[in-house]
């Protein structure tokens, strides 16, 4: 710890922070800025009238790094040092440094604007550029005028452009903190493998058998890319001659790992034993991993985009950017020279990769963001003029908007709403926050709790859903419930159900093909909404699961009349001469039922006339994901609000729409041929083939 960098420069940090209220510190890799500025201003006073915080894009960054804190101040973790992210607060009245989640930190800020139990607020890894750092960024310039003069704070990176940030906040001065990094021979491929997947494979074990010892960080897009290889790896140094190199073991590295899975990644490996680490993008800056010697860098990450003109996302793999790729061979000089095997040619990484990364809040959803901006009650608040680093698109603002409108967020005239207030008080996205709010009006909280737990899950939980055929389980799964006929959303709940009615047997998840760690996931994040729907209604609720009752028919259509009140903006009518659904909310778009849905059929082979959907995903075509069956007389009410929407109204301002062609994001195209767009005069074609369909049917 003496040696880092960082360290070096106290004595200039302290009297730059003195005599500014904001400084961009550029701490490049390996300069310690994570782990060692919170001490430096905890020695020098800084925590003694309020605490320190420091936001992490990543919720496994603040976890070790506040692990790592409070080993080297010999203080339990929770006390002096601690973290909170969603759903898990481990902090007390003695925390003087909390790292948190940007999106914690957000939440904190509606019940207490000002963040007055911060004296500084440290927005660490900000080039990551994530969606709600970029919203604390914007804060962050309100605040400084707000609060008194004592109030700092530090914005670090290890490649943000620092000028840029610089002057967003009124030329507020850049330190620059050289990092402690060896020499890493850069080694391109010839050509662009067939699949990163096994030539990553090969590269590895190639540095296993041929190279000195080290361990091998090799990155990968997504948790099934690292399944993959992990089990490959493990089966080719299983296979290697006894004696022929040291031993090995695999570990996988993502954000969705428990913390006990996590935490084995930075404990050294035994004697005489390379580790190989098989990470997402998480392991670029958000984490170092010591003892890495040599990376492989497959050249893509897997990025979830999302179109506002359709509604749809779509989760692709992508090239990384320029700044992405450098981060990667930084990994490998840490404590000593490394080698970085780049799985592309020169020319790809020259001439092919974007300089930075796009950053989320231009190809993301804003629904929550909005309506958090709305519930901060701020003096001229102008949503469309709001202050970002990086404006959003006019037409993702827009959509924002109409989908809180939708869900009763806000009114016709854009002012945030009651039910608004509360939905923004609750960390979930605005549909199931609506949904649970509504449900709770109607008899049916249990169940919701329980489906929006289910929905909020990070990983899949159902077997056979999104795992490739090899990857299935062996045994059969057809006990598992199966929605009753109305689809997703009931078997969501009646599996829960059956797991409490077997008192939360872990055996009973693995008969059944259940990921066990994302069902213990779901069962604490429903008990943890439990309580906060109890503090919220302040008094008794009646929120115990099912269990061997199970719930009955009517609490199921209370639970379908909720879900359509929380996903107005999510409802699609079935085309009444085909399968195929056209969305209600965007412009006329025809999407599917996805394959994995239960939702049933009737005798004739049709599916139900309504139904809404927990989101829209374009793979090979545009699919509904997770369904539920409603009723016409619940749709109508939606329906009216969108043939009286005014978004010039919603958004306070007037909007040139002239310019939203120049503005919108990269997404699905809407002239893709994945995606069928029905013409405007559709109603009467629809109305023409029920017509048609009728007569054939009275003639039979």
């Amino acid at each position: 710890m003496s040696n880092l960098p960082i360290l070096q420069y106290e004595d200039k940090i302290i009297e730059t922070v003195e005599k500014n209220a904001v400084v961009v510190i550029i701490g490049e890799t390996g300069s310690g800025k994570s782990t060692q500025l919170s001490q430096i201003l905890l020695r020098r006073g800084y925590a003694n009238s309020a605490a320190i915080a420091v936001t992490q894009p990543r919720r496994v960054a603040a976890v070790s790094v506040a692990r790592r804190v409070s080993q080297e101040l010999g203080v339990r973790l929770g006390e002096e040092v601690g973290y909170a992210i969603r759903f898990e607060d481990r902090t007390s009245e003695k925390t003087k440094i909390k790292y948190l989640t940007d999106g914690v930190l957000l939440r904190e800020s509606l019940s207490n604007t000002k963040l007055s139990h911060y004296s500084v607020i440290i927005l660490d890894e900000a080039h990551e550029r994530s969606l709600n750092t970029d919203i604390l960024l914007g804060l962050m310039k309100r605040l400084i005028k707000l609060r008194e003069s004592n109030f700092k704070v530090l914005i670090t990176s290890a490649t943000l452009d620092g000028e840029k940030v610089s002057k967003f906040f009124y030329d507020c001065p850049v330190l620059n903190v050289p990092g402690k990094l060896y020499p890493v021979e850069i080694l391109y491929s010839k050509e662009r493998p067939v699949s990163y997947i096994e030539s990553s494979l090969k590269t590895a074990i190639d540095i296993h058998v041929r190279e000195p010892e080290g361990d091998i960080l090799i990155f990968m897009t997504g948790q099934d890319d690292i399944e993959k290889l992990v089990s490959k790896l493990e089966e080719k140094v299983r296979s290697l001659e006894e004696g022929s190199c040291m031993d090995a073991v695999v570990y996988p590295l993502h954000g969705s790992l428990p913390p006990d899975m996590q935490v084995r990644v930075f404990s050294p490996p035994p004697p005489n034993c390379r580790r190989f680490i098989v990470a997402t993008n998480i392991a670029e800056t958000s984490l170092t991993v010591d003892g890495v010697v040599y990376v492989i860098d497959s050249g893509y990450v897997k990025q979830r985009q999302y179109n506002p003109s359709t509604g749809m996302y779509s989760l692709d793999v992508v090239q990384i950017s320029k700044v992405q790729a450098n981060q990667r061979v930084g990994r490998a000089g840490r404590t000593r020279p490394g080698k970085c095997y780049r799985l592309y040619p020169t020319a790809v990484y020259r001439d092919d990769f974007l300089d930075a990364t796009i950053p989320e809040i231009q190809r993301t959803s804003l629904a929550g963001s909005v309506l958090y901006l709305k519930s901060l009650d701020l003096i001229d608040m102008d949503i469309l003029k709001f202050d970002f680093l990086d404006p959003p698109s006019v037409e993702s603002l827009e959509d924002a908007l109409k989908q809180l409108y939708l869900i009763d967020a806000i009114d016709e005239n854009g002012i945030i709403t009651s039910i608004g207030r509360t939905m923004a008080e609750l960390p979930l996205e605005p549909s199931l926050s609506r949904t649970l709010i509504e449900a709770n009006e109607n008899g049916s909280l249990s169940q919701a709790l329980t489906v929006v737990s289910m929905l909020s899950a990070e990983t899949t939980l159902l077997p056979g859903r999104s795992k490739p055929a090899e990857k299935k389980r062996k045994h059969d799964v057809s006990n598992l419930p199966n929605g009753s006929g109305f689809g997703d959303h009931i078997q969501l709940l009646q599996i829960f159900e059956c797991w409490d009615h077997n008192h939360y047997d872990v055996e009973w998840c693995k008969e059944n093909g259940l990921q066990v760690r994302g069902m213990m996931f779901v069962k604490d994040v429903r008990k943890q909404l439990c309580q906060i729907m109890q503090k919220m209604s302040k008094g008794s609720l009646d929120v115990r699961a099912r269990g061997r009752k199970g719930s009955s028919q009517q609490e199921y259509r209370n639970l379908r009349k909720a879900l359509t009140v929380g996903y107005a903006n999510q409802v699609a009518e079935r085309m009444f001469h085909h399968n195929g659904y056209r969305t209600l909310s965007f412009k006329p778009q025809l999407v599917q039922v996805h394959p994995s849905s239960v939702l049933s059929t009737d005798e004739e082979g049709m599916f139900p006339d309504y139904v809404v959907y927990h989101e829209l995903i374009s793979t090979t075509k545009a699919f509904m994901r997770n369904i539920c069956k409603i009723e016409m007389p619940w749709v109508n009410p939606i329906k009216r609000k969108l043939e009286k929407l005014n978004i010039r109204k919603l958004s306070g301002g007037s909007v040139c729409s002239a310019d939203k062609s120049e503005e919108k994001l990269t997404g699905l195209p809407e002239n893709d041929p994945k995606t069928i767009v029905i013409p405007e005069n559709i109603d009467s074609k629809i109305q023409a083939a029920k017509e048609r369909f009728l007569a054939r049917k009275g003639k039979k």
